[in-house]
């Protein structure tokens, strides 16, 4: 992607990332909890405190209750009425076991809906509803953070920041927002400034707010920046959204003056986040993705995904071929805003950010089985989480893997290699 990527969309190359991709697999050696857990977890955590690292923000939705393939904008795009198959065999199939409702991933319990507010009472509730299925749980954030800081005198301050969920441009971009105002409270306790980095760790569309985020950090004036934020500004507006509109105050003369970091890196780890929106490494740090992966391909490039179809439709169910949300929540897919002033909002930015659209915008990027974006280092990772288990919850198509207790020390150990290693 250019280095003013000026929020255009990934380009979806089908090359291979060459010396940028490395691949690994999930072992059950060390035990969580275990005293060699605790001493590796340890190890990685004074790696981290050598290489800069003060900060570690484990970003995280929900996939309960939200439209995680984006089925929405599909049927509210007219494909229903026309008729979705179009002479290509199992795509009726394949779409009828991403929907809502028969997809196998049920609503949050007592009417919790979107937005959800990052405060302890939506955290719990998601806790005790999925545990640690695409979730960065408390109990495992309390944890991380008490281990990795054992043997440092300045500890490295963990924070875990629950996003609203909405899977779509506007909710996308609000979270960005919200999210670097987040970043700059964070530079600021922590008293960060040149040298020190701050890591995000963002699971699944997490990932794509952090790509608008990358755009908006751009340290030169790109125009795309001002126009992204007038819209959220005249949405939050006429929506009474008093505290996305504070955010934006704040934030838009930091990022104009490239100072809302305060001379920090911000470094991201992407996990198992579809491809979609282009990244800007002009303004941040170190990029890695990290994506569920088993290779089903016949041919040698084995660093895309399997997309034949009717097939993909009976490997899905027991996650055979890695996370096919990553895969098939791609450019046309999308939950719909609720109300007629989000709709509008969300156009305006549709037309900023991703030039697709429609059915055949969606089959067109999902055949393309891109596993990485153009930019950052790029990890295959088999988390062994096919057990030819047809029980959707024990592995949500391949995508709950990544915040999985068993994961953790596997992830830091992998992040500190491929970015922080000497």
């Amino acid at each position: 992607m250019p280095h003013e990527n000026n929020f255009q969309h990934d380009e979806l190359s089908r090359k291979s990332p060459g010396e940028r991709l490395a691949t690994a697999e999930l072992t059950s050696g060390v035990q969580p909890e275990s005293p060699a857990w605790f001493d590796a977890t340890a190890q990685c955590g004074t790696t981290l405190a050598q290489a800069g690292v003060r900060a570690i923000v484990l970003l995280h939705g929900s996939i309960h209750g939200t439209d995680v393939f984006g089925m929405q904008r599909l049927d509210e795009a007219g494909g229903l009425k026309r008729g979705y198959s179009r002479g290509v065999s199992g795509v009726d199939a394949l779409l009828t076991a991403m929907r809502e409702g028969g997809n196998g991933i049920p609503s949050l319990p007592g009417g919790l809906t979107l937005p959800l507010a990052n405060d302890e009472a939506t955290k719990k509730i998601i806790d005790e509803q999925v545990g640690d299925a695409g979730n960065f749980t408390d109990a495992a954030v309390g944890s991380f953070q008490k281990t990795i800081n054992k043997s440092l005198a300045k500890p490295i301050a963990c924070i875990r920041y629950l996003w609203s969920s909405e899977h779509h441009h506007l909710g996308r971009a609000m979270a960005a927002v919200r999210l670097l105002a987040e970043l700059r409270t964070i530079c600021d306790s922590q008293s960060l400034g040149k040298g020190d980095r701050i890591m995000v760790e963002a699971h699944g569309q997490g990932g794509l707010v952090l790509a608008l985020a990358s755009n908006l950090l751009c340290p030169s004036p790109i125009t795309g920046r001002p126009k992204l934020l007038g819209i959220l500004a005249s949405y939050a507006e006429q929506n009474g959204k008093a505290d996305l509109a504070a955010a934006i105050r704040h934030i838009e003369p930091l990022l104009a003056a490239h100072s809302l970091l305060n001379g920090a890196s911000l470094d991201v780890v992407t996990m198992g986040t579809p491809v979609r929106y282009g990244w800007d490494l002009s303004g941040m740090g170190k990029l890695l993705h990290v994506v569920n992966h088993r290779n089903l391909r016949t041919d040698d490039k084995t660093w895309l995904a399997k997309m034949e179809l009717p097939q993909i439709t009976m490997e899905m169910p027991i996650a055979w071929g890695g996370d096919y949300v990553q895969e098939l929540a791609v450019a046309g897919s999308d939950a719909m805003p609720k109300t007629e002033t989000a709709k509008a909002a969300n156009k305006a930015l549709w037309e900023i950010v991703e030039p697709y659209d429609g059915f055949e915008r969606w089959l067109e990027c999902a055949r393309r089985a891109v596993r990485f974006p153009s930019e950052g280092r790029c990890l295959l990772v088999d988390y062994k989480d096919c057990t030819n288990s047809a029980n959707i919850r024990e592995h949500y198509y391949g995508h709950a893997a990544y915040t999985r207790t068993n994961a953790m020390l596997f992830n830091t150990t992998e992040i500190v290699r491929c970015l922080y290693s000497a």
